[in-house]
């Protein structure tokens, strides 16, 4: 893990609400799967569960429950069994107070267009 990455979970953990971690999760996820050709439109696999992802965030799978209901709402993404479609990855992005630049991918070669 590099130091950018290390910084911006320190963050998520400590810093941020639910509503937060659950989009930067979700915004990270994208574009390193983008990154990889991993990513149709702008949605991808997600094999993780409730539970894989409060474990990931630091929450109840309870309140990462609640969390994706209030994205769902927001219009923000939906997840449908294994996959994540984002339907505002801007609105997304926003609420996340996201930044892809700590994820270095223009080294690898990774698009940077929207």
């Amino acid at each position: 893990m590099n130091a950018g990455t290390q910084r911006e979970w320190i963050l998520n953990l400590g810093g941020r609400d639910a509503l937060e971690r659950l989009a930067h999760l979700f915004c990270e996820l994208f574009h390193r799967l983008r990154g990889i050709g991993q990513t149709q439109d702008a949605s991808y696999d997600m094999p993780l569960t409730q539970s894989d992802l409060a474990e990931v965030t630091g929450l109840t799978p309870v309140h990462v429950n609640r969390t994706l209901q209030t994205l769902r709402q927001r219009g923000l993404l939906t997840l449908k069994g294994r996959r994540l479609p984002i339907l505002n990855r801007p609105g997304l992005e926003r609420l996340a107070l996201f930044n892809p630049n700590y994820l270095h991918l223009e080294r690898v070669g990774a698009r940077q267009d929207a």
